[in-house]
């Protein structure tokens, strides 16, 4: 399959599930997407073998067709796409993958059934079919299933400490007990009977029967209204409100590039501009201590008002995090001081991404002064940091002067 093959009009530009289909019918891949159409797309980029793997690049040729099925949320695609897994084993998904490396929701058969992420090696080890009450999976990677249960959990409040009511607590226990129901991590009453419904209603999340689970939700909610119970309509509307409602964003950093174990990327950020004209913003790529110029990018600043350095760190990292399909960092390196770093540190929280950052501050030589950020990162990687930074400059004031000579003979 080449690229011109696919009408990418077609694809929605929504969250869902993707399959790559081959010659027999047969589902050669699935995946997961936050945008179908960006998603599909990504796989016939020309280094497609390099970003992914060769395996993928055969599976992407071989294709006759691309099948999708559109969901409200990445939570659901991620959901959809552990079952279709499960249920076509591709190639593409389970070829010489560890089977060890998978990773599944198991719901415990206890009092209070707990919810918990476990690896494939860890089910026949520690689990057995007398203990297991729902298992859900396989799930490909591990971080992002564990931000799917932080959404699910802020909605359906679950355990994953084992304690019955039938056995004497430790005062240990009760005090985990009691901070975590204070937190909202745990369901704020030992109700077994309340707490059963929202096992009922994890199950239906990871058995993709959304809908199902939000009509039982509101007809209990006008059950509980017409008996004047209205404190339990109101938290089951809160309920109802959210599941249609799911902020997933923080899953799209299970994208088609993600850093791997081996390597340590770090990623610089710089603004310059003369004056406030022509504004450019940039990013350079630190890995393992080397710089990597055929990953810098360049960002001309569109929206940001001339001068107004803070706008344009923003415009820079919203445009940079809606490349999905480029590697995350593991660190971010700002230029600036204190202020530059909270700015850029709220911008990412409202994109929903979780990546540490740091800032370098200069002195009036625009020497490294000091790094502001965690100790321990400042002492592991200070080296890497003020390469990255120093290459962050020098590749922005390069690009700044090109442009503006540019400009000046037009």
């Amino acid at each position: 399959m080449k690229k011109e093959d696919i009408d990418f009009k077609t694809l929605p530009d929504f969250p869902g599930v993707y399959l790559f289909i081959g010659a027999k019918r047969e589902v050669l891949y699935v995946g997961k997407a936050t945008s179908l159409r960006d998603r599909v797309k990504s796989y016939f980029a020309k280094d497609i073998a390099e970003i992914r793997s060769p395996l993928i690049e055969k599976i992407v040729q071989d294709a006759i067709a691309v099948e999708y099925e559109k969901t409200d949320s990445v939570l659901e695609a991620l959901i959809l796409e552990a079952k279709l897994i499960k249920k076509h084993t591709p190639i593409g998904n389970t070829d010489n993958k560890d089977n060890k490396s998978w990773n599944y929701v198991v719901i415990t058969k206890e009092q209070f059934p707990r919810v918990l992420v476990v690896r494939e090696r860890e089910l026949t080890t520690k689990f057995s079919q007398k203990t297991i009450k729902e298992l859900f999976g396989p799930f490909p990677s591990a971080g992002t299933l564990r931000e799917a249960l932080k959404i699910i959990r802020k909605i359906f409040p679950f355990f994953d400490t084992k304690f019955s009511l039938s056995e004497d607590i430790s005062s240990a226990q009760e005090k985990t007990i009691r901070f975590n129901q204070s937190i909202g991590l745990y369901p704020k009453e030992l109700n077994e009977v309340e707490y059963k419904k929202t096992i009922r209603a994890i199950i239906d999340l990871f058995s993709a029967r959304k809908e199902t689970l939000i009509h039982r939700l509101q007809k209990e909610m006008h059950a509980a209204a017409k008996k004047q119970k209205f404190e339990v309509a109101e938290d089951l509307k809160r309920k109802v409100f959210a599941l249609q409602h799911i902020q997933d964003i923080t899953l799209i950093r299970d994208e088609l590039r993600t850093p791997t174990t081996a390597e340590f990327r770090i990623e610089a950020y710089d603004v310059a501009h003369l004056r406030g004209d022509s504004p450019r913003g940039v990013m350079t790529v630190v890995i393992d201590g080397e710089p990597v110029p055929d990953q810098y990018r360049l960002f001309t600043v569109r929206k940001a008002k001339a001068g107004d350095d803070y706008a344009a760190l923003d415009e820079i990292l919203e445009r940079r995090f809606s490349h999905r399909e480029w590697q995350f960092p593991r660190l971010i390196v700002i230029d600036g001081g204190r202020g530059h770093l909270n700015r850029a540190k709220k911008t990412l929280a409202d994109i929903g991404i979780e990546i540490e950052l740091v800032s370098v501050v200069k002195d009036e030589k625009h020497r490294p002064r000091e790094i502001i950020g965690s100790p321990k990162t400042k002492v592991a990687h200070e080296s890497d940091i003020i390469l990255a930074n120093s290459e962050a400059h020098r590749f922005a004031i390069g690009r700044h002067r090109k442009a503006l000579r540019r400009k000046q003979i037009l």
